[in-house]
């Protein structure tokens, strides 16, 4: 009798234990990080940790690589990273690209922040954006633009481009807000307004506020 009582015990305790090892190699997965580089400089002295990443430097999380001539990596957990230089962003997750000359990263929040000319590819909606700051927000699927910016949508082989000094883009819902003197050309037609939104989806245009425009007749 004891020693079914121990063996039942025993059974209880391994389906109790299987899912948490399973959620700890979930956590690993997620919090997947690697770096590497032609020359490496690490400093050790406590409160000042930083790992200096110089030539082809290169760090790897989970859903992101990112390439850049000089990378700084620093934090408890190496958290944070600056790159400097020629600076690509694969973000395999939501299956866009980043170019630019400077940025920050923050790991923990998934927050990519250039202050600077910077391009972005989303191939999913075949969108290419321009801008003097960007602040991509990827775990919340939203990417904030600012000065100047510039936003060429292909649809249908139709070319949307879009002008303003401040972009939200929400790629949950796959929605473009326009503010600060937006104007949108679209299939000869264009369009100005106080606030413009976009629905990539249906290419449905939003104008509110001052709303100007022309319209070309087939």
């Amino acid at each position: 009798m004891k020693t079914k009582l121990l063996i039942l015990l025993l059974i209880n305790a391994v389906f109790m234990i299987l899912p948490l090892a399973s959620q700890e190699t979930e956590e690993k997965k997620n919090d997947e990080f690697s770096f590497s580089s032609n020359r490496t400089e690490a400093v050790l002295a406590r409160g000042k940790e930083h790992t200096l990443l110089q030539g082809n430097a290169v760090i790897i999380t989970s859903n992101k690589e990112i390439r850049a001539d000089r990378i700084d990596i620093y934090g408890k957990d190496f958290d944070y990273a600056i790159c400097e230089g020629d600076i690509t962003v694969i973000d395999s997750e939501n299956d866009t690209s980043l170019t630019c000359r400077n940025l920050r990263y923050d790991r923990k929040t998934e927050i990519i922040i250039v202050e600077g000319y910077s391009e972005m590819e989303d191939r999913k909606n075949e969108l290419i954006t321009k801008s003097g700051y960007i602040e991509d927000r990827s775990e919340e699927e939203f990417t904030i633009l600012q000065i100047g910016v510039r936003i060429l949508k292909i649809s249908d082989g139709e070319e949307m481009s879009c002008r303003s000094e401040y972009a939200g883009y929400d790629r949950k819902e796959n929605i473009l807000e326009l503010t600060g003197m937006p104007r949108v050309y679209w299939k000869g037609d264009n369009y100005a307004a106080s606030r413009i939104i976009i629905n990539l989806d249906t290419d449905e245009i939003k104008l509110e506020g001052n709303v100007s425009g022309s319209i070309t007749s087939e």
